[in-house]
């Protein structure tokens, strides 16, 4: 009888240990499942103890943005020797400057972008002359730019008149003079055709643009 007392104590005690042991054990897994889960709601609150996340500092911009507050037209950095005699090629208004370090809007392509000339208001059949003594490089239709006309001259300089008339009085191969007659304004740049009559006039420096506003300092 005391042996059977005392299995029923132990058996007992047995059930009241395992059930103290399973409360433990849910309590330890509840314990370490709500600590795991809070991690990565504090890496969410933290973005920099996260690895491989960009913050915005660490961007690097592509390009300029429209916007920009820099000059598009300051002079640049020393040029070659220029042609002695440098004339305009229109005379008007300058209604586009020439903006290659940041882009500008174009009303025509309703974007963003550069522009490696200065387009100068003036009035269809307009004279357009050679703005230095050089050689006609070119006259060819460009697809956006209309008819255009390409001048080599002294110092590697090359100039570009665009969105002329069709009739063009000069040939490839020809010698110009500062002035000379090359042609007249047309409305034949369909890249620029939103404003207006004028002509495209940009200058090139052993194939690098350059600021027509340097080129054209002295006339």
């Amino acid at each position: 009888m005391n042996k059977k007392k005392f299995k029923d104590s132990i058996g007992d005690k047995g059930y009241y240990i395992a059930l103290v042991l399973c409360a433990v054990a849910i309590g330890i897994t509840g314990f370490l499942y709500y600590r795991n889960t809070d991690e990565p709601v504090n890496s969410l609150n933290n973005p920099t103890d996260q690895a491989g996340v960009v913050q915005d500092d660490d961007v690097q911009a592509v390009g300029p943005q429209p916007g920009d507050t820099e000059n598009p037209t300051e002079p640049s950095a020393t040029l070659p020797q220029k042609p002695s005699t440098v004339k305009f090629p229109v005379e008007g208004e300058t209604i586009a400057q020439y903006s290659m370090d940041a882009l500008t809007y174009n009303p025509t392509t309703r974007d963003w972008r550069v522009h490696d000339g200065v387009d100068i208001a003036a009035a269809t059949g307009t004279t357009v002359c050679a703005a230095a003594d050089g050689t006609v490089y070119t006259v060819y239709e460009d697809e956006m730019m209309g008819t255009t006309v390409v001048i080599r001259h002294d110092g590697g300089y090359t100039t570009k008149y665009a969105s002329l008339d069709e009739n063009v009085p000069v040939q490839p191969g020809q010698t110009v003079t500062a002035g000379q007659s090359i042609g007249t304004v047309g409305v034949s740049a369909l890249l620029e055709s939103a404003i207006g009559e004028h002509v495209h006039f940009s200058v090139s420096c052993d194939g690098v643009p350059v600021n027509p506003a340097d080129f054209l300092e002295q006339a």
